[in-house]
């Protein structure tokens, strides 16, 4: 069986993911104790018993959805269901560090202080206000794509998140993505609405967040992954950590090819993609864009317990 491990991102977050998990197996614990102590805080405490309004903030949410995906990883590790069963890795935008993280090219507090720093300056790229991201529901890629070039009128307006074949995510000015969910109504979208964001996450307006990424990732221990990453912005695999290292970079302005990515993974012969961490957006994801690909999610610790004992055929 050739199978993906992929990993979740923004969106995902929820008060209480992952303490099931640390209560029910020592290596769980030990990744939240690990990245409290990388960010010298209590981030398992917001997690646990938080305001989802402060965990949702992108600075916490980013490390925090990655510790919980750790969690998880490392408690299938300990059933016997590890890296190893996996012939690919993918994480959607922050979700990136996660596979990285979990195919042992990046280490636990680094990828803590990276997604920290990431959040921050993703935030702090544009003043609150000025940015905004809108869903559209129903209208293919290359619809969005000129929906948001007509919207744009000499602001920035673009398609960020390819995330399946009937749901694609403008990022931009706000003015610019108001106008492109009115055009979006009118060409016939299912549905067309701005996002809960506190900033333009994957367009051109994250340039200086992109810049503080270049820095920080260049000062950072990145190893070839054990298992290739299929990378979001090239929707391939990709193994070398200097190509990788500049992708992570391109990344934050550049296009989450979610759908593309699925669609290269089950080119190749993935017949199982396994979500792992907190919810399951990506596993429907998945499923509307390859029914014949089989999904589950593994979050909790019965779906840890389900994988005891597995074995591929």
């Amino acid at each position: 069986m050739k199978r993906a491990f992929v990993f979740p991102g923004q969106g995902a977050q929820a008060v209480g993911m992952g303490r099931a998990l640390a209560e029910a197996f020592p290596e769980a614990r030990a990744v939240f104790e690990e990245v409290d102590a990388a960010l010298g805080e209590k981030l398992s405490a917001l997690i646990w018993e938080g305001d989802i309004a402060e965990l949702t903030l992108t600075a916490n949410a980013q490390p925090a959805l990655m510790a919980t995906s750790i969690a998880a990883m490392r408690a299938m590790a300990s059933v016997g269901f590890g890296i190893e069963r996996a012939r690919f890795v993918a994480g959607h935008s922050l979700g990136e560090y996660s596979a990285l993280c979990a195919a042992e090219a990046l280490g636990l507090a680094d990828a803590a202080r990276l997604l920290r720093l990431r959040g921050r300056a993703m935030q702090e790229a544009v003043p609150v206000g000025e940015g905004a991201m809108a869903v559209v529901l129903g209208l293919d890629l290359a619809s969005v794509e000129a929906l948001a070039a007509e919207a744009a009128a000499g602001e920035i307006c673009a398609a960020a998140n390819d995330n399946d074949p009937a749901q694609v995510v403008v990022s931009g000015h706000a003015a610019a993505v108001g106008r492109a969910v009115e055009i979006a109504k009118a060409k016939g979208a299912k549905r067309a609405m701005l996002l809960p964001v506190s900033a333009p996450f994957h367009c051109a307006l994250m340039a200086p967040a992109a810049e503080a990424m270049s820095e920080a990732l260049a000062g950072v221990d990145l190893r070839a992954p054990i298992v290739p990453l299929v990378c979001n912005v090239r929707a391939e695999a990709v193994s070398d950590p200097d190509a990788i290292r500049r992708l992570l970079v391109e990344q934050v302005t550049g296009r989450v090819r979610w759908r593309e990515s699925v669609a290269w993974m089950a080119a190749q012969g993935v017949t199982e993609v396994v979500e792992i961490g907190a919810g399951k957006a990506l596993s429907g994801m998945v499923k509307r864009i390859d029914r014949e690909i089989a999904v589950r999610a593994v979050g909790t610790p019965a779906d840890v317990a389900a994988l005891e004992g597995e074995t591929d055929v």
